[in-house]
């Protein structure tokens, strides 16, 4: 009795498993089945815009990328990103610009997105976008410090 309770138990979580959806909704796909190549594409992502960081305040190093994934926009910086870890409080912002100002005069600006806190001062590092931003509108990414309100780096964008 108790190992048909067992039999009946992993195959009830074997089901679970494999139609759970995944974040975007979709169910999981079986590893055996053969995926359309679209669906392929999609899921390695699409690049939209990218470009190489400069320095303004400090100097940096890497690139950085839009990309289009399972329906939704990510910055990408890559594993050569780098810039300095003299600021203690950098943002990453997305600028309807390509030449960022010095300092931002109040960031009610509606030209600036903040995508929050710089994860790391090196390395390769993602940031999800909204995804009711008009990505064609923004010209740059740019490594800010809220602290002194300076523009440590930016990376103009341009289309791919």
């Amino acid at each position: 009795m108790k190992l048909n309770h067992w039999i009946l138990l992993g195959t009830a979580s074997l089901l679970v498993a494999t139609q759970t959806p995944n974040v975007y909704g979709q169910n999981r796909v079986n590893p055996s089945s053969s995926i359309p190549m679209m669906e392929l594409a999609q899921k390695q992502g699409t690049n939209t815009l990218s470009g190489s960081f400069k320095a303004a305040e400090k100097p940096a190093t890497g690139k950085a990328t839009i990309i289009r994934e399972g329906g939704h926009s990510y910055l990408q910086l890559d594993s050569a990103f780098s810039t300095s870890a003299q600021g203690p409080d950098l943002h990453v912002l997305l600028d309807t610009i390509n030449n960022p100002p010095k300092s931002y005069q109040g960031m009610t600006e509606n030209r600036v997105i903040n995508l929050g806190k710089l994860k790391s001062y090196t390395g390769a590092q993602r940031y999800p976008l909204p995804d009711s931003i008009n990505l064609a509108n923004y010209k740059s990414v740019v490594i800010w410090c809220r602290m002194a309100n300076a523009t440590f780096a930016y990376a103009p964008l341009s289309g791919m």
